[in-house]
């Protein structure tokens, strides 16, 4: 009878583990250790002892249930298969995430899974990460509140993975507004590096020499791609808008004429995209369809082809205009006020605060005229901005949940809340604060004027 046979008779005659150690004079460790080994399956204690299998690999194994243990058999069968082993079957154990107890910021208590013990090393370990990380990133966020409840001026949690460099860091304590850096390890550790700025942020706080003084702003949470793309599609829904309400629309056309501002000279708003998504984002809008359609109805009035301009620029000379005045006395006051709400919107500039007032004005509501799609999702890339996304889309705990997760995953869940996809609830009638008028900024740092 080997060792670890007699060891689990003696369990299974109501000995305890302390009583075996005493008996046979061993600590309570090597006992426990003895155990385990004696309850691998028996063929991978053969292999053990034939040497197929070395001592680290099998000490890992011991931490695996049985199922995990005839999966890993399996592997090592198949000879098109990789057999993880060594730390590799550690990592493998736990789904590539060996996530130890001590790195658990949040009450053991609350955790309803499964802890191993690593008999070999005196470790345990979270055997369900997926269970682990929302508990962990929702203690981390509890962190960050209370840091900053307590007057620091940020709190910048990074990606999970990503590592503090201090060398691209300066100290500021937190009287001079110092941040608190946040870093997450794959294994769930978490370390708080606090009083710290980016040499960037700390040389704004300086007192600026004359050659400084032309340094450029902090990056905006918006860049000009996605601005373009916001200018755009607002844009879009506003002058969609215009026809319905020519009131309005002479009321900016008049504002225009007698404080001539953007386009007035007069100009078409071209609509230039800076990128092919973008301006198949645009071609696709329902509210471009709308001005479209507007469009074609008052050129044929003027017997003018689809494919001609309602306005023709800077300067079309004097027979041109007297030729489109002979034409429009032709019209009634409803076809002249049509028109010149479609003229509105063709010279509207993109982006300008005209659009922001107007669109405020007439009502526009941006959930009725777009909806989120892939290229608006592939120009977000602010992670504080993403956060906010996150929060009005699926709640405060969801953001905090994930808080040190990719930009790409947070970005997922918050394009699964507006499909309703992944079990998510869906969420209707969703406008970022970039879109909806007026237009909001997510950041202290501005984007949107």
């Amino acid at each position: 009878m080997t060792q670890h046979e007699a060891f689990a008779r003696l369990i299974r005659a109501g000995r305890s583990i302390a009583q075996i150690a005493a008996t046979f004079g061993l600590t309570e460790t090597m006992v426990k250790q003895r155990l385990a080994l004696g309850n691998l399956l028996p063929r991978l204690r053969d292999l053990y002892r034939r040497q197929e299998v070395d001592a680290e690999t099998i000490r890992h194994l011991t931490m695996a249930p049985k199922g995990k243990q005839r999966e890993w058999l399996a592997l090592f069968d198949d000879p098109k298969q990789w057999t993880p082993t060594g730390l590799q079957a550690k990592r493998w154990l736990f789904g590539g995430q060996a996530i130890p107890v001590s790195a658990a910021l949040f009450p053991l208590d609350d955790y309803p899974g499964r802890i191993v013990s690593d008999l070999f090393r005196e470790e345990r370990y979270f055997a369900d990460p997926e269970v682990f990380w929302p508990l962990q990133n929702a203690a981390i966020a509890a962190r960050r509140d209370a840091f900053l409840g307590q007057g620091w001026a940020a709190v910048e949690v990074l990606e999970t993975g990503r590592h503090f460099a201090e060398w691209e860091h300066e100290r500021v304590p937190k009287a001079k507004g110092g941040k608190v850096f946040v870093t997450v390890s794959h294994q769930g550790e978490v370390e708080l590096h606090e009083g710290w700025l980016t040499r960037k942020e700390a040389r704004r706080l300086r007192p600026k020499t004359d050659a400084e003084k032309r340094e450029p702003a902090a990056r905006p949470e918006v860049s000009r791609a996605l601005r373009r793309y916001l200018d755009l599609h607002r844009h879009a829904a506003v002058r969609a808008a215009l026809p319905g309400h020519p009131g309005i629309a002479l009321r900016l056309l008049l504002a225009h004429v007698i404080a001539p501002s953007g386009h007035w000279q007069v100009e078409r708003e071209g609509q230039q995209a800076p990128n092919e998504a973008v301006a198949a984002s645009l071609a696709s809008s329902t509210s471009e369809a709308t001005f479209a359609t507007e469009r074609h109805a008052v050129l044929e009035r003027l017997d003018r082809s689809e494919d001609e301009a309602l306005t023709v620029g800077r300067y079309a000379g004097e027979d041109a205009t007297a030729a489109v005045f002979e034409a429009l006395m032709a019209l009634s006051d409803e076809e002249v006020m049509r028109l010149l709400a479609i003229a509105m919107g063709d010279t509207l500039m993109a982006g300008s605060t005209a659009v922001d007032a107007a669109g405020t004005k007439l009502g526009v509501r941006m959930a009725e005229a777009w909806q989120a799609d892939q290229a608006f999702f592939d120009l977000v890339r602010d992670r504080e901005a993403v956060d906010a996304m996150l929060a009005e889309v699926a709640g405060r705990a969801v953001a905090d949940a994930n808080l040190s997760a990719t930009l790409k995953v947070r970005k997922s869940i918050v394009r699964d809340c507006l499909e309703g996809a992944n079990g998510r609830e869906k969420v209707d009638g969703w406008t970022p604060a970039w879109m909806a008028f007026s237009a909001r900024s997510y950041t202290d740092r501005g984007a949107l004027a």
